[in-house]
């Protein structure tokens, strides 16, 4: 068993309803999945891994290697429950950047402005395949008609070598908070896992593939019908893993609730469903339960 790969040029020819389905089918069956011919350039995708590995070795690897998560794991013989063995910075258009690693700037800007017009067309599909108006889950996003304040972060982690790997995750098993979520992971060394039908399965490394997603709020503005995947990273003890994971979230004053479209064709009560409820106030609960069942994260938030 292995998460779908599908070809995102294909919506732009002869076999665009075959790919909607197949996406749609993604989405619904695995909360993951791989796209080919995305759109983003190869060059730009060979510079961005090119200047990620010099960031680490210049800016991080040091810092890593002399971590107390580094000497808790030497120092005790237990499993370490509560840490990832990852490094990570957070790159927000508006943040400081980094700024010994020659090109990183540049270029990270260049393929995160890529990427979020990636993730727009993502979301378009899925108003299609939902039977949404064309721009809903945008919209809902970013707080009504015309708005452009949903967030747009990346995260560009390491996860280093590790002496002792079945004693600490490279990521501990979660869902995703946000909405979607645009993966360019390493394309040698593997570790990504995804939950379907209650077996790990790897999320195999292809060159130059974008790894889509779906979050929390994507699982509620569908009613269910999307569901967020867990997934964690496995830590091992050859390799450095790159992975570059970028979020499309809505922004934190965006009201998010099940389409109503979508509560009417499910005939259900909207009580019995999703409740309705503020971004910023769900990220409060999540940063505290980000491990934990999901379910309880709903009914916090429904309670507010």
């Amino acid at each position: 068993m292995a998460i779908p790969v599908l070809d995102f040029s294909q919506l732009n020819g002869e076999e665009r309803a075959m790919t909607l389905t197949q996406i749609a089918n993604a989405c619904e069956e695995w909360g993951f999945f791989q796209l080919v011919n995305h759109g983003i350039p190869e060059e730009l995708l060979e510079r961005v891994k090119k200047v990620s590995t010099k960031f680490y070795k210049l800016e991080r690897e040091e810092n890593f290697k002399n971590s107390k998560l580094v000497n808790l794991l030497d120092e005790t013989g237990e499993r370490l429950e509560n840490v990832d063995w990852e490094d990570v910075i957070t790159l927000l258009d508006d943040n400081e950047w980094p700024s010994k690693t020659p090109g990183f700037e540049e270029t990270m800007k260049e393929y995160r402005f890529e990427l979020k017009k990636l993730a727009e067309k993502v979301m378009e599909v899925m108003d299609e395949n939902l039977g949404l108006p064309k721009g809903y889950i945008k919209k809902a996003f970013n707080d009504g008609e015309g708005g452009d304040n949903a967030f747009f972060g990346t995260k560009v982690s390491h996860y280093p070598p590790c002496r002792h790997p079945e004693r600490v995750n490279g990521l501990r098993a979660h869902t995703d908070a946000g909405g979607v979520i645009l993966l360019f992971q390493d394309d040698k060394v593997g570790g990504l896992q995804v939950l379907k039908d209650g077996e790990w399965i790897d999320v195999q490394p292809l060159p130059n593939t974008i790894v889509i997603n779906t979050g929390d709020q994507i699982e509620v503005l569908s009613n269910g019908r999307y569901k967020s995947a867990w997934h964690r990273v496995m830590s091992s003890t050859d390799g450095n893993r790159r992975s570059i994971a970028s979020f499309y979230n809505p922004s934190l004053s965006a009201t998010i609730a099940p389409a109503p479209q979508l509560v009417e064709k499910t005939n259900q009560q909207v009580e019995q469903t999703y409740p309705k409820f503020v971004f910023g106030d769900y990220m409060s609960v999540y940063v505290q339960q980000k491990f934990l069942p999901k379910e309880p994260r709903f009914q916090a938030v429904r309670a507010m």
